[in-house]
């Protein structure tokens, strides 16, 4: 079995580190990641791991498309379920309820390292993207921390606080600060991990090539 599954990674690995854009490996690299949904073959743990790789790359739309390769009947499995909910939470920038729910699932969450600090930058891109000056306790709640650590936090990213420290000044840009806003095109945030693939190849292949790369990840980390 262990022999069968380090040929298996090593398949994989080739796929999709090497070449993983080349249109003739595509029949290869779909059949393998289509393996993985079959009930003999499904490894839960792995796949969840990889949509919580996905989950930690927002603002890109890793999660759902990732989500597009899962079986339904797969994703009404608990762990998917949650994952779900926190992928919602964070959509709609719901940090007080996400944190919250995140807690409570730390046994799902903790076996990918570096979790907690993706979706902190998250916050922070979140925050960037819609305040000039936010309430210092916003930032708290949105990206978990308090006391001490808020405030090396805010320092790292060189946020001045104002309002006796009451208030953040964020960095101004093309979104939060009209007079900074540039043409609607200007403005619109890039699918990159899609628009890098097209127009070569169709949206199946992409997602195929998507999912690959991070169980490539989920393989190598073990």
């Amino acid at each position: 079995m262990g022999r069968e599954q380090s040929q298996m990674s090593y398949t994989v690995e080739q796929l999709v580190a090497v070449n993983p854009y080349n249109p003739d490996i595509l029949p290869d690299l779909q059949n393998y990641v289509n393996e993985q949904f079959e009930p003999e073959r499904m490894n839960t743990q792995i796949v969840a791991r990889i949509l919580i790789k996905a989950l930690m790359a927002m603002p890109a739309p890793d999660f759902s498309l990732c989500l597009f390769l899962i079986p339904e009947r797969v994703q009404m499995d608990e762990q998917f379920k949650t994952l779900i909910v926190l992928s919602h939470y964070l959509e709609t920038a719901k940090f007080r309820q996400f944190w919250d729910e995140a807690a409570k699932n730390r046994h799902i969450l903790e076996v990918v390292p570096g979790f907690e600090q993706a979706i902190q930058e998250y916050a922070v891109h979140v925050l960037s993207l819609t305040y000039q000056k936010v309430p210092r306790s916003v930032v708290a709640e949105a990206i978990n921390i308090e006391g001490v650590s808020l405030d090396k936090f805010i320092e790292q990213h060189g946020w001045i606080v104002e309002g006796k420290g009451e208030l953040v000044t964020l960095p101004r840009n093309e979104f939060n600060n009209p007079e900074l806003r540039r043409t609607s095109s200007a403005n619109s945030i890039p699918l990159d991990r899609i628009t890098r693939i097209y127009p070569l190849l169709d949206l199946s292949s992409a997602l195929h090539i998507l999912f690959g790369e991070y169980l490539v990840d989920i393989v190598k980390a073990h």
